[in-house]
């Protein structure tokens, strides 16, 4: 990685991280698993550890939690409440005791105990007692400043009102959590409410997702009374400010909060060593499932306290402690059947319908099975997987999330396969339209060959065309496009632009459908209408074209500029698209003969006879060049494209579009510049910047960055390492300069 790539990197990672952090503590919405967050965090300590001087003043690595909600008041905490380092493996543990050890001057004979808890998954707070009486409790917030729920905290029955025989400042730290069966229970009571609610006509409301936001979210109501209404817990293991202190270990200390009337875990035991602490984390972690409550690891912290005085604390964790956490969790349950579902590019992907079983704290359903090759026990090269064990519906099957929105069937337990489980047979026609299914060769996956006569492509083409980074029309998501395709109101995303006219101004009828009135249809036309004047890069992104993502979307926009270069662009290349594909046949026919046989292949030689038998113009073929020469595109994208503009299915219903739309091209460069307009092809090392950072550059200066040379390049930057396409250049003609030359050329722009 060079200096600028990682700069960007770190700025990315910090935006990803403060918004996941936001999201998790302010929120109480978590946008990502704590394996994936803790994964990201790791990747950003390597980039800084590398490059010490590219440290952001914002850094992660210094952050802990996020700034309090604005609706509630603020608490400064007497000291910082900080977050733990973590450790992922049982070199990690014994890593951190080697630390230990030699920050202290301990050899491996002198004693050094530790103490091992569960690392409850809840809400940190502190609370705050002054002569023994309760006089505020406090959130986490970003570890400085936390928000003030005294009155929310007061009723939980977990925590003492007052404290006989405490010193007089003490500040006790834990976690509010909710047990799995008052979680159970708590979504249980919403549901029956929500069926009294439907037949008053009243809005439901929503089911927590896990006792985790459960418990964050009834500590943070602004009406005590509601959190006094749900059943909160609060788990004790550590302290803030002390006018005395409790013990002289961290054992002793936490019977002293047993003591004051505080619940302390049970588990919680004093180890000797790292082969001690691991023993019990796997003591603890076989106990996880029954427990009742959720935890997320152990916690390691040193014994004496005194030892924890010596060796501090580091900008945002404590050297003294570590969280030890648990891998992605796992659990088994009942393959009940296999479901097909058929994506917007023709797709069919298994799913597995499975009996409801909980998986890190979320009831999971359903998982993918990924394609027909993967429940069959191969992967797409043909190798065994599981051990070459196939899935069938009735087998035991393990189910795993880490960081995946969507779980995933792990394995198989054969001992428990049904005596009449039949191996699963993947359907060859679309379930949704009846048409044929097929694989092409090297495809992973199988797909339909409906296009837009598949009702099930349709609509996820409609959902993708209204999502946010393409069209992004308010009022029009995923369900209100299932609704009005269901009742033959939009077919294809031309029919959402008619929507107002072709119902009689539209308002009349959909003001009077269930969920809708006048305010919301008319906020729904206005949205609609704003999208008519679109973004190039919108559009080509929101029509759903396989392999076109937003990236490639951009280039393509930056390259042709307008609708009609590109789409006749596209046109006059397809004999020559057509042709690639042959001769991609050709060459993996070859390939596969040449295995068969034992001999080397003329495969070249194959490739260039296939399309020369097509007999594609010159014109076809300059065409098609410039159309995958286009920096990032590429064949795959290119003979994509080049099918989706030939279906007269989807070429009507692209120009039916276009129509109805004004489409504003890529904004010109800000300053003219040198290179605006002209073709610019980046070959060799470039020593000074990364290739990804050239590109970014000249597009910003107007120029368009390609990945091959042609008649129609106007610059070739050549770093150390050019091969042909400085040769290239040079047989054409081409102005060709280095990297030195090309930093001259933009300097100051």
């Amino acid at each position: 990685m060079t200096k600028a790539e990682a700069q960007q990197e770190l700025e990315r990672l910090a935006q990803i991280l403060d918004e996941a952090n936001t999201a998790y503590h302010t929120a109480d919405a978590p946008v990502m698993s704590d394996a994936e967050f803790d994964a990201l965090k790791r990747r950003n300590a390597a980039i800084e550890a590398a490059f010490p001087d590219l440290k952001r003043a914002d850094s992660p690595s210094d952050q802990v939690g996020a700034a309090p909600s604005e609706g509630f008041g603020k608490i400064t905490h007497a000291i910082p409440m900080l977050s733990l380092g973590n450790a992922f493996a049982d070199e990690d543990v014994t890593d951190f005791d080697d630390r230990i050890r030699k920050y202290l001057g301990f050899g491996r004979d002198d004693d050094l105990t530790y103490t091992a808890e569960p690392k409850i998954d809840g809400l940190s707070l502190s609370l705050r007692y002054e002569k023994g009486v309760l006089k505020y409790a406090a959130t986490r917030g970003d570890g400085t400043t936390g928000e003030n729920v005294t009155e929310n905290a007061r009723t939980i029955g977990d925590i003492p009102q007052e404290i006989a025989d405490a010193p007089e400042i003490l500040e006790v730290r834990g976690e509010v959590y909710m047990s799995h069966a008052d979680f159970e229970a708590l979504n249980d009571r919403i549901a029956r409410e929500n069926e009294a609610r439907e037949q008053a006509g009243k809005r439901t409301l929503s089911k927590f997702a896990n006792p985790r936001n459960a418990a964050a979210g009834s500590l943070r109501q602004l009406d005590p009374a509601i959190t006094r209404d749900r059943p909160l817990r609060f788990f004790a293991y550590a302290w803030g400010a002390l006018s005395a202190p409790l013990a002289d270990t961290q054992w002793d200390a936490i019977q002293r909060l047993a003591s004051f009337g505080f619940v302390v875990n049970d588990l919680t035991r004093a180890c000797e060593g790292p082969e001690a602490l691991i023993a019990h984390y796997r003591s603890i972690e076989s106990q996880r499932a029954t427990l009742g409550y959720d935890i997320d690891g152990v916690v390691y912290k040193v014994n004496r306290l005194d030892l924890q005085a010596r060796l501090g604390f580091r900008a945002t964790t404590p050297r003294w402690a570590v969280a030890h956490k648990f891998p992605a969790e796992l659990a088994w349950t009942r393959l009940e059947g296999i479901d097909i579902q058929v994506g917007r590019t023709g797709a069919l992907s298994p799913v597995a319908r499975l009996t409801p079983v909980t998986v890190g704290g979320v009831v999971v359903s359903n998982a993918t099975l990924h394609n027909e090759d993967y429940i069959e026990g191969r992967d797409s090269k043909g190798a065994s997987i599981r051990g070459g064990k196939d899935i069938r519906v009735g087998d035991w099957v393990q189910v795993y999330r880490a960081g995946d929105v969507i779980p995933k069937v792990a394995d198989v337990d054969l001992s428990k396969r049904p005596g009449d489980a039949v191996p699963y047979a993947f359907p060859t026609v679309c379930p949704e339209c009846g048409s044929d299914a097929v694989r092409e060769e090297g495809d992973a996956v199988r797909r339909c060959t409906g296009g837009m006569i598949c009702p099930a492509q349709a609509i996820e083409k409609l959902k993708h065309f209204v999502s946010r980074k393409a069209f992004d029309i308010e009022g029009l998501g995923a369900k209100q496009v299932e609704q009005f395709y269901g009742d033959g109101w939009i077919r294809q995303p031309a029919d959402i632009f008619d929507l107002e006219d072709r119902y009689g101004s539209g308002l009349q009828q959909l003001k009077n459908r269930e969920g809708w009135g006048e305010t919301s249809a008319n906020n729904l036309f206005r949205a609609i209408a704003d999208k008519r004047e679109i973004a190039l890069a919108r559009l080509i992104f929101g029509l759903g074209i396989r392999h076109v993502g937003e990236v490639g979307a951009r280039d393509l926009a930056l390259h042709f500029q307008t609708w009609e270069a590109m789409a006749t662009s596209v046109d006059e290349a397809r004999p020559a698209a057509l042709a690639h594909r042959a001769a991609d046949m050709a060459e993996d026919a070859e390939r596969q003969k040449a295995a068969e046989e034992g001999r080397r292949a003329r495969i070249a030689e194959t490739r260039a006879a296939a399309m020369a038998e097509c007999d594609v113009s010159d014109a076809a073929m300059a065409a098609w060049q410039d159309l995958i020469g286009v920096d990032g595109i590429g064949a795959t994208l290119g003979l994509s494209l080049s099918d989706a503009f030939a279906n007269e299915d989807e070429r009507a219903a692209f120009d039916r579009l276009v129509e109805k739309l004004t489409i504003i091209p890529p904004e010109a460069p800000a300053a003219e510049s040198p290179v605006a307009g002209k073709t610019v092809v980046f070959t060799g090392t470039l020593e000074k910047m990364t290739r990804a950072e050239a590109k970014a550059r000249a597009e910003s200066l107007g120029a368009k960055v390609s990945g091959s040379v042609s008649g129609k390049t106007d610059l070739l930057v050549a770093g150390p390492g050019a091969g042909s396409k400085a040769k290239k250049a040079a047989e054409l003609g081409v102005e060709t300069i280095d990297e030195d030359a090309w930093l001259a050329l933009i300097e100051g722009l």
